[in-house]
């Protein structure tokens, strides 16, 4: 056991990555977090990822969490996570879009773990802006809105993408609809996929161009208003296709869906919070003037249809709190509405949000800590059970 061993609850000093595309207002709206700078808050990183470790104090001394964690994995973090992943094995956000994000598919551990020892191989800089794969690591993630929020997930059904191409009757790319139309299946969305993004030059331009002029005259149209939207960030980006091909979604705040490996998704605008395994990997597939590497993409893709209707995660209520089903072992999450000494078992390090106002824990130890709304905690493996009274929501990060 490390020499902290009695101290079991540790609030986080997080960092805040200003993106281009963050909001300057929600976070502070919201969490009440300052923003004197006037910044672009984009994501509040709470975990122990090398690109932005969170703070804690321990015995009064300021370390990463990171450091902290390595004095004692097995006692922190549990034997099993330690033997499996480690590290700690998920990275928990907040998320605050006020433009798009690119268009984005992140590998599955299989495609990751080769496809890093291949670039290692390769010589090519972790850093270099080719890179594809930052680590050997999977990247599957879950969202929970905490105000409308706007995302495209996975392929829409087949009939319902060749009919949006026909109402826009572009001639510039009529060929490959009508060779999509013979082969209405997922091989023939892969390679309808795979034509569409690797046009260059004038071919691009003219059809990107038909687009523009259908959307302008349809603008009435939500889907076309958001192309238009998605067109002022990135004028002449091929990724303006993607919202014909892909379900577009708003998650009404309280809502949460899952997004698999291998899948093209991205989120467009608002406010939520993100859990996801603890990884850096993103290939992109439009909506960004970044890197785009096709082949890869495509290899790293499953052309499947995501109805619609089964985008939304459902929440399993027990133990007074609402548990999101997880299909991975890197991360579990769950919101509590309120609690009133709600008792709490860890078995996994923890980190512990207070969403809507402040949050005290409690340990049999007698140690107590009160966060304010927007501040997180976190919580050893070692803590074994520790009590949690807020008036508002609380959101669990775990594994």
């Amino acid at each position: 056991m490390t020499q902290g061993s009695t101290q079991y609850f540790f609030p986080m000093d997080n960092v805040i990555q200003d993106y281009a595309w963050g909001s300057r207002t929600s976070i502070n709206k919201l969490f009440g977090i300052a923003n004197p700078e006037n910044k672009p808050q984009a994501e509040i990183w709470m975990g122990a990822h090398p690109n932005g470790c969170s703070k804690i104090v321990e015995n009064g001394e300021t370390q990463l969490l990171s450091d902290f964690i390595n004095l004692d994995k097995s006692g922190i973090l549990t034997v099993e996570t330690d033997t499996q992943f480690g590290e700690l094995p998920y990275l928990f956000k907040v998320l605050a879009a006020e433009s798009a994000l690119s268009i984005q598919v992140h590998p599955s551990k299989e495609q990751a773990e080769e496809g890093f020892q291949r670039e290692e191989e390769q010589g090519i800089a972790r850093n270099a802006a080719n890179r594809n794969y930052k680590d050997p690591n999977h990247k599957p993630e879950l969202v929970y809105a905490l105000t409308p929020y706007q995302a495209m997930n996975g392929f829409r059904v087949i009939p319902e993408m060749l009919a949006l191409f026909d109402k826009v009757q572009l001639s510039e790319i009529a060929e490959l609809v009508d060779a999509f139309k013979a082969s209405a299946n997922e091989e023939g969305l892969e390679k309808f996929f795979y034509a569409i993004l690797s046009m260059q030059g004038e071919a691009k331009e003219k059809a990107v161009a038909e687009l523009m002029t259908f959307a302008e005259a349809n603008k009435e149209d939500e889907l076309f208003a958001l192309i238009l939207e998605l067109a002022k960030l990135y004028p002449g980006d091929i990724g303006l296709f993607c919202p014909l091909m892909l379900n577009v979604i708003t998650l009404q705040p309280g809502e949460a869906m899952f997004l698999y490996a291998c899948t093209p998704h991205a989120y467009l605008k608002g406010t939520g919070l993100e859990i996801m395994a603890n990884s850096d990997n993103v290939l992109r597939s439009g909506l960004t003037p970044k890197y785009m590497d096709v082949e890869e993409l495509v290899k790293c893709t499953i052309f499947q249809e995501k109805p619609v209707d089964t985008l939304l995660t459902q929440p399993e209520i027990r133990d007074g709190g609402q548990y999101y089903p997880i299909p991975v072992d890197d991360f579990r999450f769950a919101v509590f509405m309120s609690a009133d000494d709600q008792t709490l078992y860890t078995e996994s390090a923890e980190i512990l949000l207070a969403l809507d106002s402040d949050l005290t824990l409690t340990h049999k130890s007698g140690e107590s800590v009160t966060i304010s709304q927007g501040e997180s905690v976190f919580i050893p493996a070692y803590a074994k059970k520790f009590n949690i009274t807020s008036k508002g929501r609380v959101a669990r990060a775990f594994n």
